[in-house]
């Protein structure tokens, strides 16, 4: 720290050679041209704080009894002081490379390490050229503001706040074999001192971002291997969110853990429609709201039967059930397994067979088609329709992405089950959005026992025997899957 008597010689030699010369500004984004006023005659060129203000159209606060000076750019506050080398952003402490001079109610800062640190930590496209003492200023609105991370149970959540929606195509992710997650945004300017502020926590431990010309670039050092990821926009807020999923621990605790969440001591089976949803009617007057009721019921009583599992059931009478409260049900009833019966229409009447779905964005025309008539009853849940917006489909299906693997495994099974118990086409496994899945914290699908729009099959339909033997394959794929899961927790 100089003292006051050496500060005002200084000032006095500086005053006595004059302020001759300026930093020539050019602005991009306009093309003008400007000066910012300096000091001359010192060993390093110290500019205004006062005209920089000017320059780049930010606020001032001065407090001249404590030779204090903010500065206000956007969204951002710098704090300087006369006679010291360190200024504050954002709470954040900087040094630059000579002690700030106080002249009047001005504040001369050191125009090469100060222009350095303001690009750094707020504006990355301001350059300086301190031999030519030119300051190109390329002031571009930042569209990635902020990082947020959000440490799961299961995973690690990444939130980027953005201030607009990007392409998807724009968007891409990997994870590198050096242990580290990137993340590139094409059009992306990055608020890179914002995102230096993140706490890391969960399985990141560092967070780098690059800008370049046509792209930002932020990477992930992970303390840890990831199982996958997924990413998704959201609008409300406006922000990217990735999702980093950890593989289970095998600590001895962590295991025990799992296996007493996964062992299979509840199912939760759900009967299609009912009540004003009556579903589907074939020609000859079976509706689908009796077929999947008395079906659940005959899955269920070979379940409680044969084994100790606790069946819940969404319905035990024709009643509406909306859609959200299914799942709800089954979450409240911690239930392992979620089980949606239906049965099938097409516009073909010869099209038949029995198929099992996985809750995902519509692969094809077929399994949109599918679920779009089976999610048609949300117009009968006025209140609930805004909770399956596409966006909160994206959601669940990101959050169940730990239960996908399973509800994979479950279908495939159903579907060998069925092949062997009954005489109809086995149309395979398939994924659509089925909003009865939404929410399911558990493995879950939805199987479509066969076509009421072919005459045959509901015929086929209309008979117990038939159903019997529909119940019988469900069951048989219950137990086989139990039997595999266990087998696999077992050996842990």
């Amino acid at each position: 720290m100089n003292s006051p008597k050496l500060i005002l010689l200084l000032f006095l030699i500086i005053q006595s050679l004059g302020m001759c010369t300026s930093v020539q500004v050019f602005h991009q984004e306009t093309g003008e041209k400007d000066n910012l006023k300096i000091l001359d005659g010192v060993a390093e060129t110290f500019i205004s704080t006062y005209d920089l203000a000017r320059v780049l159209s930010s606020k001032l606060y001065v407090n001249n009894d404590r030779q204090k000076i903010v500065l206000y750019l956007r969204e951002h506050r710098i704090k300087l002081s006369s006679e010291t080398s360190f200024i504050i952003i954002n709470e954040q402490i900087y040094q630059m490379s000579h002690v700030s001079i106080g002249v009047e109610e001005d504040i001369y800062l050191p125009a090469e390490s100060f222009f350095s640190i303001l690009q750094m930590a707020v504006l990355p496209r301001i350059i300086y050229n301190p031999i030519k003492q030119l300051l190109d200023i390329n002031i571009v609105d930042f569209n990635i503001t902020g990082l947020n991370i959000e440490e799961k149970a299961n995973g690690t959540i990444l939130r980027i706040k953005t201030r607009e929606r990007f392409s998807n195509g724009n968007i891409s992710a990997f994870k590198h074999n050096n242990g580290w997650f990137y993340l590139t945004i094409k059009g992306g300017i990055i608020d890179s001192a914002e995102v230096k502020r993140t706490d890391t926590r969960g399985v990141v431990r560092k967070v780098v971002a690059d800008q370049f010309d046509e792209s930002v670039q932020l990477a992930f050092q992970l303390r840890s291997n990831i199982e996958g990821f997924e990413f998704y926009q959201s609008t409300k807020p406006d922000e990217i969110v990735v999702t980093l999923r950890a593989p289970l621990s095998k600590s001895a605790a962590r295991i025990k853990e799992v296996k007493n969440r996964w062992r299979l001591n509840t199912i939760v089976l759900d009967a299609g429609h009912g009540g004003k949803d009556g579903g589907t009617v074939g020609k000859y007057g079976v509706k689908e709201k009796n077929i999947t009721l008395d079906i659940t019921k005959r899955i269920g009583r070979l379940v409680e039967k044969n084994t100790h599992i606790k069946v819940v059931h969404t319905r035990e009478e024709d009643i509406f059930i909306p859609l959200w409260k299914r799942t709800k049900i089954a979450n409240e009833n911690n239930g392992k397994l979620f089980i949606s019966i239906h049965a099938n229409a097409s516009p073909n009447r010869n099209v038949r067979g029995f198929e099992t779905y996985l809750l995902s964005p519509g692969k094809t025309s077929d399994a949109i088609e599918v679920a779009s008539r089976e999610n048609a009853v949300i117009q009968l849940e006025d209140q609930q329709q805004k909770k399956y917006s596409g966006e909160n489909l994206i959601m669940a299906t990101m959050v169940q992405s730990t239960h996908m693997k399973d509800s994979e495994e479950f279908a495939g099974i159903i579907q060998n089950e069925l092949a062997s118990g009954i005489n109809s086409k086995n149309r395979g496994v398939k994924q659509a959005g089925f909003y009865v899945l939404i929410g399911a914290s558990m493995p879950n699908v939805l199987i479509e026992v066969g076509f009421l729009s072919n005459p045959t099959e509901e015929k086929k339909l209309k008979k117990a025997s038939y159903r019997q033997q529909i119940a019988e394959a469900v069951y048989s794929a219950i137990f086989k899957f139990r039997n595999t899961k266990e087998k696999l927790l077992a050996k842990g």
